[in-house]
């Protein structure tokens, strides 16, 4: 296991129905998926704020726990890096790798 990614969510796994005073990781695991979901936010806006400004060192470091908040909310929601990786897959085989797709128009 060679990806950062991986790395970083085996370890989260790891923590996973840990005792929530045990670990940073674990005790935001025991917070819910609402809390999780707060957190990752909140790193999201850290990250474009920086971007905003032009404070590349800022988007750097806030991108690191923003992966780290994902990765926190996958385990808790049992999702694997597979599973995302898969999609991406998916995904580029329609698209190309650097497209989004389309939102759904609504009827």
């Amino acid at each position: 296991m060679s990806d950062p990614i991986d790395r970083l969510y085996a370890a989260v796994i790891a923590r996973k129905g840990a005792p929530a005073g045990s670990s940073r990781t674990a005790k935001l695991m025991a917070t819910g998926t609402a809390k999780i979901a707060q957190k990752l936010g909140e790193e999201a806006i850290e990250v474009a704020i920086d971007a905003a400004v032009g404070n590349r060192e800022g988007v750097v470091l806030e991108s690191v726990d923003l992966l780290y908040n994902l990765a926190v909310l996958w385990a808790h929601m049992d999702i694997t890096p597979g599973e995302i990786w898969a999609e991406m897959t998916r995904r580029e085989a329609m698209l190309g790798i650097a497209e989004k797709l389309p939102k759904p128009t609504a009827a």
